[in-house]
């Protein structure tokens, strides 16, 4: 029986201390002095439900999505209902490619793929118009906060 408290009190720890690992700084990335707090998407099931099924982006927010490696890559609209800008970012948050003002799907049974024009390991999803406000251009640096980059392959 001393065995019990013994397990108790470890389980009481790591659970502290597991949260309190897991408070950290809300994600966000900033882009051309604009900051916007985002989702990440950082497995194959994240990356693959995305923002489907939303209704509304808030204005200051957004999805960022990291791949394993630099690939070219293409994204669909897919039971999706926001208009977004799909912004290609390279593995040093240079951006690559853009599609911008891309119209939802929804849940029509063909949807059109949207690629990089060049490889890319983050795609930031953001309300569409929004690339357009900032004066985004090919080259622009995406900077993480409270998100650690994942190593290139």
């Amino acid at each position: 029986m001393p065995c019990r408290p013994y397990l108790s009190l470890v389980f009481a720890a790591l659970f502290t201390a597991g949260g309190c690992a897991a408070v950290s700084e809300t994600p966000s990335v900033q882009l051309k002095g604009k900051t916007f707090v985002v989702e990440v998407a950082d497995t194959d099931a994240l990356r693959e439900r995305g923002l489907m099924f939303r209704k509304e982006l808030a204005e200051d927010a957004g999805m960022l999505f990291v791949h394993p490696a630099e690939d070219m890559l293409a994204y669909w609209m897919k039971n999706t209902y926001i208009p977004l800008d799909i912004l290609y970012f390279d593995a040093q948050f240079h951006l690559v490619s853009a599609q911008l003002d891309v119209v939802p799907c929804g849940n029509q049974p063909r949807c059109p793929a949207y690629p990089s024009t060049a490889p890319a390991k983050y795609v930031l999803e953001l309300n569409a118009g929004q690339a357009k406000a900032m004066g985004l251009a090919l080259g622009d640096t995406l900077t993480l906060n409270g998100i650690a980059p994942e190593p290139s392959e």
